[in-house]
């Protein structure tokens, strides 16, 4: 797939990034829902084609991750596992135009998940338990 551009709301970020696989994926976490004020909407980028041109700022959410965002407007840009050997970045799909034209194959955390939406459509999901297991996993250096 080729490269995707986005921006945030005022102009000050633009960003990047090739898509590891042409989809959308859906995060119902009480982080991502606090950081976005619903559920997050991303597409994962492959690892070392990110780039991103102004005023970002991080946040260390967790023990494995962190939270970036525009620090004139305040968009949020990415989540980034910070886990030592591993470059991965989830783009929040707000930032591109009609998000790539990609489809929603993916919704984690759907046990928690508020019950006043639904994402239409058949779709991959996972709860809060096979997410931090694959995470858990990740930390302790038994998965690739």
């Amino acid at each position: 797939m080729s490269q995707l551009a986005g921006q945030c709301l005022c102009g000050a970020v633009t960003v990047t990034f090739e898509p590891i696989a042409p989809k959308l994926g859906a995060c119902h976490c009480e982080m991502c829902r606090r950081w976005t004020g619903s559920a997050f909407l991303e597409i994962d980028a492959k690892p070392g084609s990110l780039k991103a041109d102004g005023p970002v700022k991080n946040y260390t959410s967790s023990d494995w991750a962190e939270r970036a965002w525009c620090d004139t407007c305040g968009t949020t840009l990415w989540y980034h596992l910070t886990i030592p050997g591993h470059d991965y970045y989830s783009v929040s799909a707000g930032l591109v135009d009609d998000a790539g034209g990609l489809k929603l194959e993916t919704e984690i955390y759907i046990d928690v998940k508020p019950d006043g939406y639904a994402f239409a459509g058949d779709h991959e999901t996972k709860t809060k338990a096979e997410v931090e297991a694959g995470f858990a996993a990740f930390v302790e250096g038994t998965k690739p």
